[in-house]
């Protein structure tokens, strides 16, 4: 892919304490008006036009743009190989990265991410904003601002976030406990099962007991072998059997992640039974969501559940959705066989549920 690249003069060189490497995907805050008031890509090389204070953080800041940005609704499981390369490529050279992205995706993305990045020990901070950067009441600047501030906090040395986060509205949430809720107020995303990382106030509070500590003498490496052959099944009042087997026999399908009910349940009915079970027999992996934002899927809780726990149903405990399906996408593309696919689902890979 042909990298934009724009590199930033952010105070003088000799006073450059830390280096990031910003990459613009697209979404809202690289958005800018144009002359007849259209909403158009913006020109990062004059990014410091707009957000002067970028002068005096004493940040060396590097832009990869890439070649066309994308509405976070296209995004696919190209752009998360992409965004991984770029920071692989690029990860000896920068003490932390910010990933500039639309909203209505981001919570995948970072979820992703946390699974690709194995062996991370650097802070990647996904942002965006719900207004251009342009826009008077714009809340772009100060996600922007605080998200490089936390790109390169240190204590000793060592980062203070080494992981995937999602930065928006002075929180900063682990990245596969991410969700957006709103799409009308700044306050976007919440965490509902893991505590924020920091809130950012006057001064930035890091919540340390619940940041991954960093693992020392872990290098990097990407794995970006995915398999997009699942999907959501979302469960409602008044769902047939019909749609259940059309759903379970598309083919190539592998996964389904269930939205289920409360903490886990459905309906126990013969036919939905033994719809679950068909799909079971022909080598179907079905991982247990919870509807609900919060809490957790606990199989067996109430009668309606205990039968998903005998078939082979794999409960997703606490688990976005988000998290769930990205999750399942990534150990299909790593694992062949899907005993030691089911097994890795029921543990923790980047902190995305409780064990």
């Amino acid at each position: 892919m042909n990298y934009k690249i724009v590199r930033l003069k952010t105070g003088s060189d000799a006073n450059n304490t830390a280096s990031v490497l910003i990459i613009y995907t697209g979404g809202t805050l690289g958005m800018a008006y144009d002359e007849s008031g259209a909403l158009v890509p913006f020109n990062f090389g004059k990014i410091l036009e707009k957000i002067p204070i970028l002068y005096s953080m004493n940040i060396a800041i590097t832009v990869i743009s890439f070649p066309e940005p994308i509405d976070s609704s296209n995004v696919t499981t190209v752009q998360w190989a992409d965004m991984a390369y770029i920071i692989q490529e690029n990860y000896d050279s920068y003490d932390g990265f910010v990933v500039l992205h639309g909203t209505d995706t981001m919570a995948y993305s970072a979820s992703m991410l946390s699974y690709m990045l194995q062996g991370l020990n650097k802070p990647v901070i996904f942002t965006g904003a719900q207004l251009p950067i342009s826009a008077m009441r714009s809340d772009a600047r100060e996600n922007l601002v605080t998200s490089l501030e936390i790109a390169t906090a240190k204590i000793n040395g060592k980062p203070i976030i080494p992981e995937v986060c999602v930065f928006f509205n002075h929180m900063l949430l682990r990245g596969n406990r991410a969700k957006k809720v709103q799409s009308l107020h700044f306050d976007a995303f919440e965490s509902e099962n893991y505590p924020p990382l920091a809130e950012a106030g006057i001064v930035i509070d890091y919540n340390t007991a619940y940041i991954r500590p960093v693992e020392e003498g872990k290098r990097l490496q990407t794995k970006k072998n995915l398999d997009n052959q699942v999907m959501i099944l979302k469960l409602f009042p008044g769902i047939t059997e019909h749609i259940m087997d059309a759903c379970f026999n598309i083919p190539g399908l592998r996964g389904v992640v269930m939205e289920t009910y409360g903490s886990g349940n459905s309906p126990n009915e013969a036919w939905f039974m033994d719809s679950l079970e068909r799909g079971v027999k022909k080598g179907l992996i079905i991982l247990n969501v919870s509807q609900c934002n919060g809490g957790r899927v606990i199989q067996g809780r109430y009668e309606t559940s205990k039968e998903l726990l005998n078939m082979g149903v794999i409960s997703g405990a606490d688990m976005t959705t988000e998290a769930a399906v990205t999750k399942l996408m990534f150990l299909l593309g790593q694992e062949k066989n899907p005993e030691e696919v089911k097994r890795r689902l029921r543990i923790p890979l980047a902190g995305e549920m409780t064990a």
